[in-house]
Formats: C-alpha cells, structure tokens, sequence
C-alpha cells in the first residue's frame, strides 16, 4: 500500500488510496523514485520534506514527514531544527505552527505507540 513506509499513514490517505488505487500506486512510484534522484539517506530527504511542506502550508503532509522522519531515527531535537531552520525563509508565524504541528505528532505517536 503506498505510504507503507510510514507507520499508521492518515485514515484520509489510506481512503484515498484505496477509492483510487493507481493514484496511490503512481504517487508512491514517484515517491521511490525522487528519494533514489541522489545520494541523501532516508532521514534526511524526510527532514527537507518537512521543510517543503513547511513553506507551502501543509500540515498534514508536514506531520507525515514528522512521523516518517522519527520512524527512521530523527531525534526530537532534529526535527526541531528542521522546523527552526525555515524561520528566515517562511517567517516566525508559520515557524510556530509548524512547531506545533510537530509537537502534536510527537504526543499521537506516543499515544499510539
């Protein structure tokens, strides 16, 4: 199933994908794809996916990445940092979401783990 690399993916994502399964399978095909592009191991690309879905507002694809990123061994603090090192580029406002967002993750995986 495509985001099976992320424990517990989002129950609107597991709906999606399986109303639209050759979407889900496209989408985790270019998944693969763009994370072979180059040389960054796995806990990177999924801390510069924070970033990205940082500056573009995404929370839900932010807190996946969240999620991906402690699943191959971020730590906390890291992640923190990723969340810090946007605020010159996408402003304190979202820098403080993002935060937040990150910090909510942490307690539903807790919960859930």
């Amino acid at each position: 199933m495509p985001g099976a690399n992320t424990p517990n993916p989002p129950a609107t994502f597991k709906a999606f994908v399986e109303r639209f399964p050759e979407l889900g399978a496209a989408h985790e095909s270019i998944g693969r794809a763009t994370d072979a592009a180059g040389p960054l191991d796995a806990k990177t690309c999924a801390l510069i996916k924070m970033g990205i879905c940082m500056g573009a507002g995404l929370e839900s694809a932010f807190r996946s990445h969240v999620r991906r990123a402690s699943h191959l061994g971020a730590s906390r603090d890291e992640i923190e940092q990723a969340v810090v090192l946007a605020m010159n580029t996408v402003g304190f406002p979202r820098t403080v979401a993002a935060w937040q967002w990150a910090h909510q993750q942490f307690e539903r995986d807790a919960k859930e783990g």
